[in-house]
């Protein structure tokens, strides 16, 4: 891809995502770098790439909540001067499925660093990705099978049964897309392998995450969770991890709300994903090589999430998803897309897969 820079990364979220035009207010809601999620140049990336498209700038520190996020009576206040916010701050990924203000475009950011704005994550055209996240749901909706598996030895069948009315999936934008709309597991059953368990990115808690010894399976029937299989100690690790979590916030434990997977092969994780798990969670899931089901919880995202890493998906016995690799021409008019969108078509051809793997220690 030409022309890469995180300047122009920032101008793709404004001007393809947010539909920012000159002279339009712009709020920054951001959190602070001492947080360790977003970096300490993001908001000066956007604020410099809004004021060269002409935007009028405010930004706003609306901090970090781990437990309780909600919109703030002075964050509010300043929502109803602006026509745009763009959340660097993970209060806006924590009410991505909660109503916003009416009347604004709200943007959340996953590109959480100058690096990730200047790479291709940030720099593919937006609407090549929404485009392709389309052509993946009308994919689903019309499926009579799905089948989901994986190197570890993931199971899972079903039928989608899509909701595909703007209740669907979240009530904002988000920048870069990189998943389809999440389909509903109450029609999914069988197995899941799991190296770890971790959270959300919906509310924040110790011991956010768990990682097993060897893989553990998890047990899907309609989607509920029926248990765990493996190593004697992983199993008791697993439970006692669901049992915490849904006690700490009184949710129903075994209740699997959804799944989907990363349709985004410039969504790369360039550092240890041991070192930060919120960081990764928020950040990894829109690469090709998770699949990420959404449970604990009878609400979308729930608390814990499963990750299926190098998934495969057959949808009517055509795979779309191989170990890991979205292959995105073999969608109904995928072809289309990326011949429209050349930036696209150079990720898919050189795809980032570094998703923060690192052996443990």
């Amino acid at each position: 891809m030409q022309n890469m820079s995180p300047e122009n990364g920032a101008i793709n979220l404004l001007r393809n995502c947010a539909d920012a035009r000159p002279g339009e207010r712009l709020l920054i809601a951001y959190e602070a770098p001492e947080y360790g999620y977003f970096d300490a140049a993001s908001v000066g990336v956007v604020t410099r790439a809004a004021r060269s498209i002409g935007l009028k700038v405010e930004t706003l520190d609306v901090g970090f909540d781990p437990d309780t996020p909600h919109l703030s009576p002075a964050l509010l206040k300043r929502f109803n001067i602006a026509d745009i916010v763009v959340f660097l701050a993970r209060l806006g990924d924590q009410l991505r499925f909660s109503e916003m203000p009416v009347g604004k475009r709200v943007v959340v950011s996953f590109a959480l660093s100058e690096h990730q704005f200047g790479s291709g994550f940030a720099n593919g055209h937006h609407a090549a990705f929404l485009a392709l996240k389309d052509a993946a749901n009308q994919a689903f909706d019309r499926a009579a099978r799905v089948r989901i598996t994986c190197p570890l030895g993931t199971e899972i069948n079903g039928r989608p049964q899509m909701n595909m009315t703007s209740e669907g999936d979240t009530s904002v934008r988000r920048f870069p897309m990189s998943v389809f709309t999440p389909v509903p597991a109450h029609s999914f059953s069988g197995r899941v392998a799991l190296g770890f368990l971790t959270g959300t990115g919906s509310r924040y808690y110790d011991g956010y995450s768990t990682e097993f010894d060897a893989p553990v399976f998890a047990l899907l029937d309609h989607g509920r969770l029926t248990g765990f299989e493996g190593q004697a100690r992983d199993v008791a690790r697993a439970n006692a991890h669901y049992d915490r979590v849904s006690a700490r916030f009184g949710i129903d434990r075994d209740f699997v709300h959804s799944w989907h997977g990363g349709i985004h092969p410039g969504c790369g994780f360039p550092w240890d994903m041991r070192r930060n798990w919120e960081r990764w969670g928020g950040a990894a899931f829109g690469n090709p090589r998770v699949l990420h089901f959404h449970t604990c919880g009878a609400y979308a995202p729930g608390e814990i999430s499963w990750n299926v890493i190098d998934p495969t998906i057959e949808v009517d016995g055509l795979t779309l998803w191989d170990r890991g690799a979205f292959m995105a021409r073999r969608l109904p008019g995928g072809p289309e897309i990326l011949a429209q969108y050349p930036c696209a078509e150079a990720l898919f051809q050189q795809p980032d897969t570094d998703i923060g793997l690192r052996e443990p220690g």
